[in-house]
C-alpha cells in the first residue's frame, strides 16, 4: 500500500520574520463620526450621580466644562454604570496628578485624535490645548506629524513615542534609545497610560459614532 503524500509547509525562518516590515493599516480618509446619528443614544447628564459630577469638577482648566463639556461621550459610557464611576476617578485623577503637564497631555491627546481620525476628541481638545498655551502653529504640527515647530525637545520626544505606540503597538529599540533618556521613568509609564486612555475614548467615539455637540462643532476639525 503506497503512503499517502503529506504536504509539508516549512515554517518561515526567523530571519524572514524579523525583516518583514511592520505596516499599520491606513486610516480612513474621513474623520469620525461619518454616520448621521449616534449608534447609542447618550444618557442625559442630568441623571449623573452627584459624586460623578463632583469628580468631573476636578478637571483642570475650563475647556472640558460648560459649553465644552463632553456630555455625549460621557453619556454613552454611563450606560455601563458600575464601571463609570471608577473610570471617571482614574481619568480625572490622571489629568491633575500625572507627571506630564496638562499642556504635554493635550499635545499627546491631539495626536491620538489624529491617529484615530476622531473629530470628537480633536474638537474637544483643541480649545483645551489653546487654554494651556498650545499655539496654532503647534496644533498644525501635531496634526501633520512634523514636530519641528515645538520648542521643547521633551515634547517632541513624547509625540514621537506616541507615534511609536500607535504605529508599532510598542516602542522600538531605536526610538527608545533616542527618546527615553530625556524622560523620567514615571513620564514613560504615564505616557503609556495616557495613550491607552485615548485609545479608549477614540474607539468609543468612533465605534458608537458619538455626535459632536453643537457648542464645539465650529472648532477646526481634522
Amino acid at each position: 500500500m503506497s503512503a499517502i503524500p503529506v504536504s509539508v509547509h516549512p515554517r518561515p525562518s526567523s530571519r524572514r520574520l524579523a525583516s518583514a516590515p511592520s505596516i499599520s493599516p491606513a486610516p480612513p480618509a474621513s474623520a469620525n463620526p461619518v454616520e448621521p446619528r449616534p449608534r447609542l443614544a447618550p444618557l442625559p447628564i442630568e441623571s449623573m450621580r452627584s459624586e460623578w459630577l463632583a469628580t468631573l469638577e476636578r478637571i483642570p482648566g475650563a475647556g472640558l466644562k460648560g459649553e465644552g463639556f463632553p456630555r455625549n461621550v460621557l453619556g454613552t459610557i454611563m450606560r455601563s454604570a458600575e464601571t463609570f464611576g471608577p473610570f471617571l476617578e482614574y481619568w480625572v485623577s490622571c489629568k491633575s496628578k500625572m507627571s506630564l503637564s496638562v499642556r504635554e497631555q493635550e499635545l499627546v491627546i491631539l495626536r491620538m485624535a489624529v491617529h484615530y481620525r476622531s473629530n470628537y476628541v480633536w474638537k474637544h481638545h483643541v480649545p483645551v490645548a489653546r487654554e494651556f498655551g498650545v499655539t496654532e502653529a503647534e496644533i498644525d504640527a501635531v496634526q501633520e506629524g512634523v514636530y519641528d515647530a515645538l520648542p521643547s525637545g521633551r515634547e517632541r520626544s513624547l509625540l514621537a513615542l506616541t507615534d511609536e505606540l500607535v504605529d508599532r503597538r510598542t516602542i522600538g529599540a531605536d526610538a527608545w534609545a533616542r527618546h527615553a533618556p530625556s524622560l523620567a521613568e514615571v513620564d514613560l509609564v504615564d505616557l503609556v497610560s495616557l495613550v491607552s486612555q485615548y485609545v479608549f475614548f477614540a474607539l468609543m467615539n468612533n465605534a458608537m459614532q458619538v455626535e459632536v455637540e453643537p457648542a464645539v462643532a465650529g472648532v477646526r476639525g481634522l
